[in-house]
C-alpha cells in the first residue's frame, strides 16, 4: 500500500539532527593544545591544557 504522505522517519536533506549531541576532545600539538567538539566548532590553541580543558567544558555547558 503506497501513502502519499512522507515516511516521518526519513530525515529532510539539510535539515539539522532533532538533538545533536556534542562530543568534545582536547588535541595536542607540540606545545599548544586545542579542544575541538563533534559539532564541527573548535577553539583557540592554547599553551595550557587546562584552558583547553575549560574551554571545552563551557562548549558543551552553553549547547
Amino acid at each position: 500500500m503506497h501513502s502519499d504522505q512522507p515516511d516521518p522517519a526519513s530525515p529532510i536533506p539539510g535539515a539539522a539532527p532533532a538533538a545533536l549531541t556534542h562530543r568534545t576532545t582536547v588535541d595536542e600539538k607540540g606545545s599548544f593544545a586545542t579542544a575541538r567538539c563533534s559539532c564541527g566548532w573548535i577553539s583557540s590553541a592554547r599553551r595550557s591544557r587546562d584552558k583547553a580543558r575549560k574551554d571545552a567544558a563551557k562548549h558543551e555547558a552553553q549547547q
